[in-house]
């Protein structure tokens, strides 16, 4: 019995491995292509442990350094633009069509000269600052350069400046008035440099924006005084405005030492601003841009990487942009904010 009992044993034993074997003649493709595919798998996932480690710092003792992932740099376009209080080359003050060349335009930082708020019946006594942000749906700062008190108490200050619109918050904001150097003859407006200081994706810039005087003596002066504020900037720098001058000028090249000219960085030194091309219907006048006095001006933080001009006759100015990447930029860099007594 035990014999039988051992035969039986040993022949169902062949029998298992006949069938496993038969199994395997019939399945082989399958089991090969799983063999292969589970192979993979487990290369892809030493390899990527591998990639990992790659990536992993360790301090002295041997301990894993915490790792940041990198943020990418914010990228932004700017815009200069003297709007002459919406007044045309066809002389028709209309400030929609401003609004409307900078909503083209697709600056998401935009610096604007010569703009009204209940300033005269030239512009209706209307707020410009407010109609434009409220219209292009952008923060807005002002700096008043003119600020005259009315003769009616109950009504605001007649006010004449320089305004910068933001599609990101402007979380700090301050008007510089520049130091006036008489003349018994000209211009002896009041001119001012307007700072802000913008966030953008966790990120700050320092902006600012400009319009300087005809005069030698002041434009002398108020580069000066300029380059003074920029000192107490703690952040990335842009400039831009309407500095009536040209880029030959020796108080332009003084800028030129410490900021870098966005267009003559991308070689479009040749770019003129003012005035704006135009055909007079009355006379036949026929105006060329044969200048260039706007400018964007940015520090070694700011790359550039393209610049234009914007062909229109909505004012007398061209109004100039600059996409630009904001390089080097620290991230919730909260020391910084707290010197120009930022809350963040």
């Amino acid at each position: 019995m035990r014999l039988k009992t051992c035969h039986f044993a040993r022949a169902s034993y062949a029998r298992r491995i006949y069938t496993a074997a038969s199994a395997f003649r019939v399945y082989k493709p399958l089991t090969i292509v799983y063999i292969l595919v589970m192979a993979s798998s487990q290369a892809v996932g030493i390899l990527g442990s591998i990639q990992q480690l790659s990536t992993i710092r360790f301090n002295r003792k041997g301990e894993v350094c915490m790792q940041e992932k990198k943020k990418k740099a914010p990228i932004v376009k700017v815009m200069s633009f003297n709007i002459a209080h919406g007044l045309g080359m066809d002389g028709r003050v209309d400030l929609e069509r401003t609004a409307e060349v900078i909503e083209d335009s697709c600056a998401n930082i935009i610096a604007l000269q010569e703009v009204d708020r209940y300033f005269s019946d030239r512009s209706s006594f209307m707020d410009q600052v407010g109609w434009l942000s409220e219209r292009l749906g952008m923060y807005a700062a002002y700096g008043p350069n003119i600020n005259i008190a009315p003769q009616d108490s109950r009504r605001s200050n007649h006010q004449y400046g320089n305004v910068i619109l933001s599609k990101s918050p402007i979380i700090f904001s301050e008007n510089h008035l520049l130091t006036q150097v008489y003349c018994p003859f000209g211009n002896n407006e009041q001119r001012g440099m307007l700072e802000t200081v913008i966030e953008i994706e966790g990120s700050y810039v320092s902006v600012f924006n400009t319009h300087l005087a005809l005069k030698e003596d002041e434009l002398a002066t108020s580069v000066d005084e300029m380059l003074m504020i920029f000192k107490n900037s703690h952040f990335p720098k842009i400039i831009a405005g309407d500095f009536n001058a040209a880029p030959s000028s020796i108080h332009m090249q003084k800028l030129h030492h410490r900021v870098k000219d966005v267009f003559l960085k991308m070689k479009r030194g040749d770019s003129y601003t003012y005035p704006s091309p135009y055909v007079s219907s009355v006379s036949g006048e026929v105006f060329q841009p044969a200048t260039r006095i706007d400018y964007i001006f940015a520090d070694h933080y700011v790359e550039v990487i393209q610049v234009a001009t914007i062909k229109t006759a909505v004012s007398d100015h061209l109004p100039i942009v600059a996409d630009m990447i904001l390089t080097n930029v620290k991230v919730n860099d909260k020391v910084r904010a707290a010197k120009v007594h930022i809350t963040v």
